[in-house]
């Protein structure tokens, strides 16, 4: 019996591996960007050090991202789930309780997240302004505007972003814990409750 030929091997990457290894790559460098955002700010951190901390060659994050400051876009954007919670995917509740849910979380969650350090430590800078800026109204203030119907839509949601943000700045100068000790329904409630008012129309 005639054994069967094996398929020749030449070496070359297959499609599907070469999408594993930008993936993985592209993951990589998203993480190590992340960590050194956090840890030195934005001013603090330079291209090569995201590159030599990802193990890869500095032409990939201009590659992948274009410029240190979309990467730092990126990252933002990679943290952000509450385009989400706005959107109601999966969840019909109104939206005023959905973002004192999602408020709650946070507060309860602690600072897992390293974003609050990143913009701590990177505060002043002109680039990190303009992408909050331009992050904040693609990803909570124009979904925002979208949900809502009647006059002063926008006003109305600045209001609510004025909330959702607040929490950060008190986060970080005087703590949560006296919220940690509330219940957490009774607080859910009251806080929906602010929500609420700040969406509803203006008379």
């Amino acid at each position: 019996m005639l054994e069967q030929a094996e398929a020749p091997v030449t070496g070359e990457p297959t499609p599907a591996r070469q999408k594993r290894d930008r993936e993985a790559t592209h993951r990589r460098l998203l993480e190590a960007a992340r960590t050194l955002f956090g840890e030195h700010g934005y001013d603090g951190v330079t291209v090569r050090m995201i590159a030599s901390a990802a193990d890869a060659n500095v032409a990939l994050v201009h590659r992948y991202f274009g410029s240190k400051a979309a990467l730092f876009g990126a990252v933002l954007e990679s943290e952000y789930v509450i385009q989400r919670v706005i959107a109601g995917e999966g969840d019909d509740e109104p939206l005023p309780l959905r973002l004192a849910r999602h408020f709650v979380r946070q507060a309860r969650r602690g600072p897992s997240s390293p974003v609050p350090r990143m913009l701590d430590r990177s505060v002043g800078n002109p680039e990190v302004t303009g992408i909050l800026r331009e992050h904040i109204e693609r990803l909570i203030v124009e979904p925002l505007v979208a949900q809502l119907s009647g006059p002063d839509a926008r006003t109305r949601a600045m209001l609510a972003v004025t909330i959702i943000m607040g929490a950060g700045p008190v986060r970080r100068v005087l703590g949560l814990d006296d919220l940690l000790h509330t219940d957490p329904e009774e607080l859910t409630t009251r806080v929906a409750a602010m929500f609420e008012t700040a969406l509803a129309p203006l008379r």
